[in-house]
């Protein structure tokens, strides 16, 4: 699947510093030691709706993440899916009255046109989960014939006679609860509401997360082999696309906090059963959540700030981005008309502070923003500095020849900022 044009990013004098960010399956930083390539995974969108903030948080959150590791010296091989086909698509494809196919291509057309306005670098591989079924059924069926997934009878009358879904069998799987760390209760609480169906009859424990879904009239299906005509559940999805193209043991899988459990919890136990080794990543890092008027933002709410909107209101993209980076990724903040003004006015100052050709020194600004890309992307902390630079340079001016230049290529590089 295509992705997006990746912007330019400027070489900045000198190196950046090892990158520690907060592992959800430890609770504590992580140093991440990769080797001359970085391997991250990004949980991608479901593209029946277009781009909220809480998606803009996410992925620039991701790319800070990739700007950091590069500025340390590392390749980044980085993977991101696209679940083009699940229930909430097909859903309201059928409440809209058009195609699942057009509805979806639209969506991700758009999200590309987003992506691209906040300067956010494009995966290596964009892969949909259409294009991944010929490895979902390779794996499905290796776990079926390991004894690690069994079938469940689809009820008579759905479909095809004696047509059966495919479940993983938590039970295999020792590892599963290690991501999340959460009881019964908690993992019980959130199931059903998250794509899980703790009430379907037949399966082994109500948290077993489906692999296949046979054929049901209406829907979409491809050729499963011996599992019979069907589709991807949506876990097996991911773990098989990060298995594909980065393997097992990678630096980073990351996405929201609403993703932790059952989502990355069922990739991550599910590629242990396939591969018969651990862990999935070496670190599962998770963007907070964005809220708008004291509730979580998300497309079934329907309480959504588009990105698309905002452009299309004449709304600097970087301004938008500004916002995102004015909170730390793992603090849960609310979107209102003031975060919004307080990125433009920034925005405006810094444009100023380094629109001319000499200013302050430049070295310890940098440092400083690298300090704190390294330290668990502390991007607030990042923009103060800048913004320290910028009130010396309006107030003081300076001497130093270059000096704006140097320190926007840096703003431009880790942070993502254009001036």
């Amino acid at each position: 699947m295509k992705s997006w044009p990746s912007p330019f990013i400027p070489a900045v004098p000198g190196n950046g510093l090892p990158v520690r960010v907060h592992d959800t399956a430890s609770g504590d930083l992580c140093l991440l030691t990769p080797g001359p390539t970085a391997r991250m995974y990004v949980c991608g969108i479901t593209p029946y709706d277009a781009t909220h903030m809480g998606h803009a948080a996410t992925y620039v959150t991701f790319d800070l993440l990739g700007r950091a590791l590069r500025d340390a010296g590392h390749e980044v091989l980085y993977v991101q899916n696209v679940t083009d086909v699940d229930e909430p698509l097909l859903a309201r494809a059928h409440r809209d009255g058009v195609e699942w196919q057009a509805l979806a291509a639209a969506e991700i057309a758009l999200f590309r046109e987003d992506m691209t306005a906040l300067g956010v670098i494009a995966p290596d591989h964009y892969i949909g989960a259409v294009e991944g079924v010929p490895s979902v059924v390779k794996a499905v069926t290796a776990l079926l014939a390991g004894g690690t997934a069994y079938r469940v009878k689809v009820p008579e009358g759905e479909g095809a006679p004696g047509a059966s879904d495919i479940y993983f069998d938590l039970s295999s799987a020792p590892d599963f609860g290690s991501v999340s760390s959460w009881d019964r209760d908690q993992m019980m609480a959130v199931f059903a509401e998250r794509g899980g169906d703790p009430g379907r009859l037949g399966k082994r424990d109500q948290l077993d997360p489906l692999l296949w879904r046979a054929e049901r009239a209406g829907e979409p299906s491809w050729p499963g082999g011996e599992l019979g005509e069907g589709r991807p559940g949506w876990h097996i999805e991911c773990t098989t696309i990060a298995l594909d193209y980065l393997g097992m043991t990678f630096d980073v899988q990351g996405g929201g906090t609403d993703l932790i459990f059952p989502h990355h919890e069922m990739s991550a136990v599910q590629a242990c059963g396939i591969t018969g080794t651990s862990p999935f990543a070496r670190a599962f890092v998770h963007q907070a959540m964005v809220g708008l008027d004291g509730e979580k933002m998300s497309k079934s709410r329907g309480n959504l700030v588009l990105v698309s909107t905002l452009r299309h209101c004449g709304v600097d993209p970087m301004a938008i981005r500004l916002a995102v980076l004015a909170h730390h990724y793992r603090t849960p903040w609310e979107w209102d008309g003031e975060v919004l003004l307080d990125a433009q006015e920034r925005l405006a100052t810094w444009r100023a502070g380094l629109s001319g050709n000499g200013g302050p020194p430049a070295d310890a600004a940098i440092a400083r923003i690298r300090e704190c890309m390294a330290d668990d992307l502390d991007a607030p902390g990042a923009l103060a500095a800048v913004d320290e630079w910028v009130s010396q340079s309006l107030s003081k001016g300076g001497t130093e020849i270059g000096s704006p230049g140097v320190v926007g290529r840096t703003v431009d590089a880790l942070l993502g900022i254009r001036l």
